[in-house]
């Protein structure tokens, strides 16, 4: 389908057939835009208004214009009758945002208007609903020839002398520099008409409303294209104003298909408020529809976040789905070997060290996806010490925004704290709520060593265990403390007792002594305390204190 704009004066008139809203060509109606503003030939220019030329499709450096301008990897799509994800789905080139962005291709193509253009446009073209099917069924969908916009006008040398007033003289100039270098410039077409392809016509009207009238006119079913020709014609009012539309409507359903377009469209800012909406709503984002729909760039740029806030079984599970769409985009069958292969190197970014053994037992392990010597590493890493080397990341994802604190308990170091397999506890509570991510742990006195260790936090009064890691640690025989993580950000309420405990296997270590019962952390920007009180804890301790013993650091966030 291809709109066209009529552009015209008193004395020319456009050809009734033209005009019509079914040509025999398959042409929608024109678009009249009557006292049409300066059009036509004009002397060479060398002035401020010429545009380069980008994809193939914009103006020279001198101002000229190629008319058959177009990017194949950017085909718009009919505009949608129904709701919001159908029209972003619907966007020119959105299963491959990782191809160049259409913001590299700002003023790539031209069109014209005049001053009085949103009262005198109509349309007649009919287009048809999209259905929520993946972008590469739309795109599939699309006709053969791609949706057009035609400029008609008169080919007149020095247009000025035509225009009696200033208004008339710079109505397209100051809309946009495209639109002056296409019509004004020295290399401008001496042809009647123009096609200005990948341009919804809907699109095209609300950019000459917003160039004429500065009304915005935009919705779910057209914030898209219209975005996507703001950019090509290079009017940032116009793109600003899709932008903020798209971040009031941001959500966690939707959060994955706008990441997918803020990546196309070259629009860092919206793309980093997709990935914050992510993080805080990760099961959420990966349930929705249009997650199996986002390309593997983008996949990838996801799994590599480590404030990511869900499981590491719910991730490869998401993983999955997506690589049974991508196959089937791919015409391939779901076998594991082919998941395996669409997925690539997203396959890495899964932390599988980080799940449970039970969890990748009942997953992973059975899937099919991992290799046999990828399963019995990683079984071993669960089950044995010291643990052998895997090729998965095992570093813990942290929900947490902010800057990481920690709180030291202990004023002195000393040596020789012993090891029986005893657990080293220390009852805690906080004045506020906070998310412990590690302790800080004492290391050998006897030189470089590894440790292996076990860390739990455990609710007091129900003895509940609310998180832990077996892993290890190694130190280099010097006092300072070696970091041991959880694999989750353990939830700390105020006023509630908690125990810490470590059961560290391996030689005797450095211990902290003149311990405080109160640590206080105060957080440099904002001036916020958190108050640490700590207590002995009933039991065996294995020695430890509030005076003296191990586990002399707190990591956490607020």
């Amino acid at each position: 389908m291809r709109c066209c704009v009529c552009l015209y004066q008193p004395s020319l008139q456009c050809s009734p057939s033209k005009m019509a809203a079914g040509e025999s060509n398959s042409r929608s109606s024109c678009l009249n835009l009557s006292n049409a503003g300066p059009l036509g030939n004009a002397p060479p220019s060398n002035g401020a208004h010429s545009a380069p030329a980008s994809n193939g499709e914009a103006a020279g450096a001198n101002g000229g214009m190629n008319r058959n301008a177009g990017n194949s990897n950017h085909q718009s799509c009919p505009e949608s009758g129904g709701d919001a994800e159908s029209a972003l789905r619907s966007t020119p080139g959105a299963r491959n945002p990782s191809r160049q962005s259409v913001g590299q291709s700002a003023g790539a193509s031209a069109s014209g208007a005049t001053s009085g253009a949103a009262s005198n446009m109509t349309s007649s073209s009919s287009s048809s609903s999209i259905s929520t099917a993946s972008s590469a069924a739309v795109a599939a969908s699309l006709p053969s020839s791609p949706a057009s916009v035609l400029v008609y006008r008169e080919p007149v040398y020095n247009w000025q002398a035509t225009k009696s007033t200033v208004k008339e003289r710079f109505a397209l100039a100051v809309g946009s520099a495209v639109f002056d270098a296409m019509f004004n410039g020295g290399m401008a077409t001496t042809s009647t008409e123009i096609e200005l392809p990948d341009v919804e016509p809907a699109a095209f009207l609300a950019l000459l409303k917003f160039l004429y009238s500065d009304e915005v006119q935009i919705g779910p079913e057209t914030v898209m294209t219209t975005l996507y020709t703001a950019k090509k014609y290079a009017v940032p009012a116009l793109e600003a104003h899709c932008v903020e539309f798209l971040k009031k409507n941001l959500r966690a359903d939707n959060a994955f298909m706008l990441l997918t377009q803020a990546r196309l469209f070259d629009e860092p800012q919206l793309a980093s408020l997709c990935l914050e909406n992510i993080d805080k709503n990760t099961a959420d984002a990966l349930a929705a529809e249009g997650f199996t729909d986002i390309d593997l760039d983008t996949l990838m740029a996801v799994l590599e976040r480590d404030t990511l806030g869900v499981r590491e079984v719910r991730l490869f599970g998401a993983a999955v789905r997506w690589a049974e769409a991508e196959a089937q985009r791919q015409q391939l069958q779901p076998t594991p070997e082919n998941k395996r292969r669409v997925l690539g190197k997203a396959l890495s970014l899964i932390r599988f060290p980080l799940m449970t053994i039970e969890e990748f037992a009942a997953g992973p392990a059975q899937s099919g996806i991992l290799a046999d010597r990828e399963v019995v590493s990683l079984f071993l890493h669960f089950t044995v010490n010291p643990k052998p080397h895997v090729e998965f990341i095992d570093r813990p994802r942290c929900c947490l925004r902010g800057k990481e604190c920690s709180i030291t308990r202990f004023s002195q170091v000393e040596s020789r704290w012993g090891y029986s397999g005893t657990s080293d506890r220390i009852r805690f509570s906080v004045n506020r709520r906070i998310f412990v991510v590690g302790f800080g742990l004492y290391g050998s006195i006897h030189g470089p060593t590894d440790y292996q260790v076990n860390i739990q936090i455990i609710h007091t009064d129900s003895n509940t265990v609310l998180g832990q890691n077996d892993t290890g640690f190694s130190c280099d025989g010097t006092a300072s403390t070696f970091r041991v993580m959880f694999k989750e950000p353990v939830e700390i309420l105020p006023s509630v007792n908690y125990i810490a405990c470590t059961t560290l296997k391996g030689p005797d270590s450095h211990y902290g002594t003149k311990g405080m019962r109160k640590v206080t952390h105060e957080a440099p920007a904002t001036g916020t305390k958190t108050c640490f009180t700590f207590c002995y804890a009933a039991g065996n301790n294995n020695g430890t204190s509030v005076e003296d013993g191990q586990i002399p650091e707190v990591i956490f966030y607020t």
